[in-house]
């Protein structure tokens, strides 16, 4: 759902001159976690990794029951040609959350466009759950990108995760005039497609970017989404769902931006549309603070590198 990176202190442009990115080989980088479930709680059973792509360790600040673990990417952000996969398993009862360190970048393209690809792909077993929260990920001109999330949950499995994407950068005044950008977000169980999400931003339909069905101008966008609620399986869910969409509907009405917050299917889905990468964080952290004890029956505990 986001390209990932270590902290920065401010956006700059990629260090290698033009003729460098070139030559450069892409980097193709690897990611396997695997979470399982113990005596102990559950533990990160496998952290294989191929290039600069890895996690150190998993931390238990809310105990042992729940692992959260940083990602981290080295290099900064993708130039063209740049791959990156990051598979994630949970066994039977185990529960992960996965966020990262600092925003995450896609550079301008070389002019042949190659394409900068990223792929996370989230398999939850009966009972298990993922809460993937990255920080924001930037796009900037004339990034050739595409940005591909897959969730396939079985039973009784749940998932809360968002998406902050700046398309350009605002705080330079240099938008997204030109580029390209394919991102989209797939939730299965079994053979069933429970959610879907496409934004698909090229020359064919940059108009997208102004319209008033589409940004309206705005230069960021996020989607957060959390479920399943079976409502047709449990009753009492639908006496639950009424009151928390509107305390999230406060959220967004209290947020100085485009906000909404709907129920689709068996998910919530909150939406920000503005021109601050922060602002859309906050609005999102209010939100899993309302929804993690409803959904997953734990109070938030924010993951201590958010306040780094």
């Amino acid at each position: 759902m986001t390209s990932l990176s270590q902290p920065v202190q401010r956006l700059s442009e990629p260090t290698r001159t033009p003729a460098q990115q070139k030559k450069a080989s892409a980097w193709n980088a690897e990611l396997f976690l695997q979470f399982g479930r113990t005596e102990r709680g559950t533990v990160l059973q496998r952290a294989d990794h191929k290039g600069p792509l890895y996690v150190q360790k998993a931390f238990y600040p809310e105990g042992p029951e729940l692992a959260q673990v940083y990602l981290l990417h080295p290099p900064g952000g993708m130039v063209s040609g740049d791959r990156l996969e990051i598979s994630v398993n949970t066994d039977y009862d185990s529960h992960a959350l996965l966020t990262t360190p600092g925003a995450g970048r896609v550079y301008r393209a070389r002019p042949d466009r190659t394409l900068q690809h990223q792929i996370n792909t989230l398999h939850l077993s009966a009972g298990s759950s993922i809460e993937w929260l990255p920080l924001e990920t930037i796009l900037y001109p004339d990034a050739c990108t595409r940005l591909d999330t897959q969730v396939h949950l079985a039973e009784n499995s749940h998932f809360i995760g968002w998406d902050i994407t700046s398309l350009g950068l605002p705080n330079r005044d240099l938008p997204f005039s030109s580029g390209n950008l394919s991102q989209t977000l797939q939730i299965n169980r079994g053979e069933r497609i429970l959610l879907r999400e496409r934004l698909q931003i090229d020359d064919d339909n940059r108009a997208l970017l102004e319209g008033s069905a589409g940004l309206r101008g705005n230069p960021v966008n996020g989607l957060m989404v959390a479920g399943p609620f079976d409502l047709a399986a449990d009753e009492n869910i639908e006496h639950l769902i009424e009151p928390l969409i509107k305390k999230l509907r406060q959220h967004a009405e209290d947020c100085d931006a485009l906000a909404a917050v709907s129920l689709t299917g068996e998910f919530l889905t909150i939406r920000y549309l503005g021109d601050q990468t922060d602002q859309a964080m906050q609005l999102f952290i209010r939100c899993w603070h309302e929804i993690r004890p409803e959904l997953l029956g734990r109070p938030a505990c924010e993951p201590r590198i958010w306040a780094t």
